[in-house]
């Protein structure tokens, strides 16, 4: 039977109580006209539109995929599937890119491969011929194959030698890497969604998991519905359907999530709710996280953060009586000020109740996107592959080796570029070839005028590799057809390590490739090659790409040896590390109180929170942390920008449960499309009563930067924030134009969450802005949709 996801987000409840299995429920979708008779057959593979990763398999017809349904095996979704992963996939059967495009005369026209790859190829070779490689650049996205991750990440680190390398995983997931390599030593969740089954305290730091992971919040909705459930702490300006069920909501000023986090370790260290057995035999720096929190009491976060006291010591109380905590950590704290300051702070405070490693208890830093963690672990990002440390030389060598490259070739010699320093390069032209693989950065970057500029220039050549054609790609020299999710074959890998494998289903339209096939015809052309004259990568098809990567994966902590596409076409989901010692995968990491901390297997040596300077190896080694944890954090500042007489609201961006990034997938199917068609503005209904905002009417949301204009929804927002959200383009509806360049010094992930605004009405509505109903985007005076 179809399911129906777009009034009934979560689905029926399947209540259980601690310690129980969560209860199997398969979610169907087929399109009007096919019944289950008439499928000629199921494919497996997974959701890619959240980083749930829920596993599913598709129904083809005649070659044309015709439906979807959830796998009841999959560890990760038990058969559920959300309102993306149930329709969502419609789009990628509309209004495809199916041929190359170039630039001539300042116009896109249609031409085809031979002479769009020549073009891209000459562009290339006449760069590192003249300027080197450090005249390239490329930025991904995180819904890539981990297959295509690695190849890009070998031709850019060891055939160009680019230490240029970056993904819009900077924009969502980068804080959580950066916070496990500052507390554990690497990147790589600690925890599994399991721990949600039985857990009895669930603190959810800026995570809206109702909208952005539905499936992982309906599996907190079942125990929320069952006997004895968890109790629930929601940090969330915003009231959404988390804060409705929660036992505490601190709806804090966006901005101030350190100020709230030191005040909760410091209630921690000061009612002696402290494991002192554990956090003096796995950590180090107790004395200086106690001394830095020695004075952030709860009556001065009350002052910063505008939130009772008294709701501050509660939530500290349940955090430290719970007897199995699980927290969730996510883009109200990666995106906005201090973010990886606040983000260690939660893995602070688990590590001083030693609730890690074992069954309920653990950390959550959520993705933000579906295969960010690949982006991550292969090294097509600002790292190194395996989780390797860019500043180890034996890390280095074992890639060299590995490559069969000079060690010199693989950038090492200063920190991997970030994104935010990619454009600026761009900007300047010292980068004067920019590849953009599957993501849309002239919607989803700050500052979008700056970011226009930037890539309609002269000063830089710009190739985009999408299934679509998007503002960015309008921009481009020279557009690339991708094939895109069940079109190729290949792996991804969810929050909570879990790697499925997806199945190509179907053909792609006309004349588009897959991403590795594109990257690697790109090598050839550029003739790159190891020492012993081999070509660069040495593979092409998605399954040898696999080995490859495994090989570099082996004994480091994201260790894939374990698997193979055998394996997991037969199982499906499996966890990270697999090996020949753990062959069914890994549950749990830091089981045994070891991290991954050692000098010699570190990820980072660290940095200061405060500034982003770099530990040195020698400071490091000095500290002798010898595989425990660290206990770091850093004092409150203020935002970049902050609210005055000018710009008096703060501004706060966001998602929708019926999006994806820039809908340039959702947009194209109906039910999603239907239910948030076009852009609105959220005010909260004292502010509108003060500006004389009625709903529905349209308002101007200015910044320093630009402005917006969009039917005003009066919701539950608290008083003095403004809530944009971000999937909508053009330069008078896109959240971007409104925030501003600034980012965190660690994890240089944008602050896109505060920024100060002003808010006019311009015209009267005429009808009810169409914002959802059944979301946190609910009007104020509405009972919300709360499921029970």
């Amino acid at each position: 039977m179809n399911a129906d996801r777009i009034a009934d987000i979560w689905g029926a409840r399947t209540p259980h109580t601690g310690g129980t299995p969560w209860p199997e429920r398969v979610d169907q979708f087929l399109v009007d006209g096919v019944r289950e008779e008439d499928v000629d057959t199921w494919v497996r593979g997974a959701c890619l539109l959240c980083s749930n990763g829920c596993g599913l398999e598709i129904a083809v017809r005649d070659g044309t995929m015709v439906g979807v349904r959830g796998r009841a095996e999959d560890r990760v979704s038990h058969g559920r599937l959300g309102p993306k992963g149930l329709y969502g996939w419609q789009g990628e059967q509309h209004d495809r890119l199916t041929t190359p495009l170039i630039r001539r005369h300042g116009r896109l026209v249609e031409t085809d491969w031979e002479t769009a790859m020549t073009r891209v190829a000459k562009r290339s070779r006449e760069l590192l011929d003249s300027k080197g490689p450090l005249s390239h650049a490329f930025y991904t996205s995180g819904q890539l194959m981990i297959e295509e991750y690695y190849t890009l990440a070998v031709i850019g680190k060891a055939g160009l030698g680019t230490p240029h390398m970056d993904g819009n995983t900077r924009l969502c997931t980068a804080t959580a890497s950066a916070a496990f390599q500052e507390s554990f030593g690497s990147d790589g969740q600690p925890s599994s969604y399991t721990d949600i089954d039985s857990c009895d305290t669930l603190f959810l730091f800026g995570h809206n998991v109702a909208e952005t992971q539905t499936v992982l919040w309906a599996r907190m909705l079942d125990r929320l519905a069952a006997e004895n459930p968890p109790k629930l702490v929601c940090v969330d300006p915003r009231r959404t359907n988390v804060a409705e069920h929660a036992t505490v909501h601190l709806p804090i000023r966006n901005g101030t999530n350190l100020a709230l986090m030191n005040a909760l370790v410091h209630e921690l260290i000061a009612h002696d709710r402290v494991d002192r057995t554990y956090v003096d035999a796995h950590t180090v720096g107790f004395d200086e996280l106690r001394d830095l929190t020695r004075g952030t009491t709860a009556e001065w976060a009350a002052e910063i953060c505008g939130v009772p006291a008294d709701d501050i010591r509660a939530a500290a109380e349940i955090f430290g009586t719970g007897e199995r905590v699980v927290s969730t950590c996510s883009m109200g704290f990666y995106q906005s000020h201090q973010a990886t300051a606040a983000s260690c702070q939660v893995n602070n405070m688990h590590l001083l109740r030693g609730m890690l490693g074992r069954p309920g208890a653990g950390i959550l830093q959520m993705n933000g996107q579906p295969s960010a963690e690949n982006n991550r672990e292969a090294g097509c990002g600002p790292a190194l592959p395996g989780f390797r440390n860019w500043d180890n030389r034996r890390h280095v060598s074992e890639l060299a080796e590995l490559w069969n490259v000079d060690p010199m070739v693989i950038p090492h010699w200063s920190p991997p570029t970030d994104a935010n320093t990619i454009f600026r390069y761009a900007e300047q032209g010292s980068v004067g070839f920019l590849w953009i693989a599957g993501t849309n950065p002239a919607v989803s970057l700050p500052d979008l005028g700056r970011i226009r500029r930037i890539l309609s220039g002269d000063q830089c050549f710009v190739v985009v590799s999408d299934g679509y054609r998007t503002e960015t790609t309008e921009l481009a020299d020279v557009v690339l057809p991708a094939a895109l999710w069940a079109e190729k074959t290949g792996t991804y890998t969810n929050v909570d390590r879990t790697v499925h494998l997806q199945e190509k289903a179907v053909e792609p339209p006309g004349q588009a490739r897959g991403d590795q096939e594109i990257f690697t015809d790109y090598a050839r052309r550029l003739d790159l090659r190891d020492a012993a004259g081999r070509p660069l990568p040495a593979w092409d098809t998605p399954e040898d790409a696999f080995e490859a990567w495994k090989s570099a994966s082996a004994e480091r902590p994201c260790d894939y040896s374990g698997l193979t596409y055998h394996r997991l076409h037969d199982v499906g989901g499996i966890q990270w590390p697999c090996t020949q010692d753990a062959p069914e995968g890994t549950e749990r990491l830091y089981t045994d109180g070891v991290f991954n901390t050692d000098v010699d297997r570190c990820e980072t040596y660290g940095h200061d929170l405060s500034t982003g300077a770099p530990v040195s190896e020698t400071a490091y080694r000095a500290r002798r942390v010898d595989g425990r944890a660290l206990l770091k954090a850093a004092p409150y500042e203020h935002a970049f920008e902050e609210p005055d007489e000018a710009y008096p609201l703060r501004l706060t961006t966001g998602r929708t449960v019926y999006h994806w990034h820039t809908r340039t997938k959702t947009r194209r199917s109906r039910q999603l499309d239907d239910a948030a068609p076009s852009m609105w503005v959220e005010l909260s209904e004292p502010d509108a009563r003060r500006l004389g905002v009625d709903e529905g009417d349209i308002v101007r949301v200015t910044s320093r930067r630009g402005s917006v204009e969009a039917p005003a929804r009066i919701s539950g927002v608290r008083e003095g924030v403004v809530f944009a959200p971000w999937h909508y383009g053009g330069p008078a509806s896109a959240a971007n134009e409104l925030t501003l360049t600034g980012w965190d010094p660690v994890s240089k992930q944008p602050e896109l969450k505060v920024a100060a605004v002003t808010v006019e009405r311009i015209a009267a509505g005429s009808g009810p802005a169409p914002a959802p109903r059944g979301t946190a985007s609910a009007p104020a005076a509405s009972p919300r949709h709360l499921a029970t």
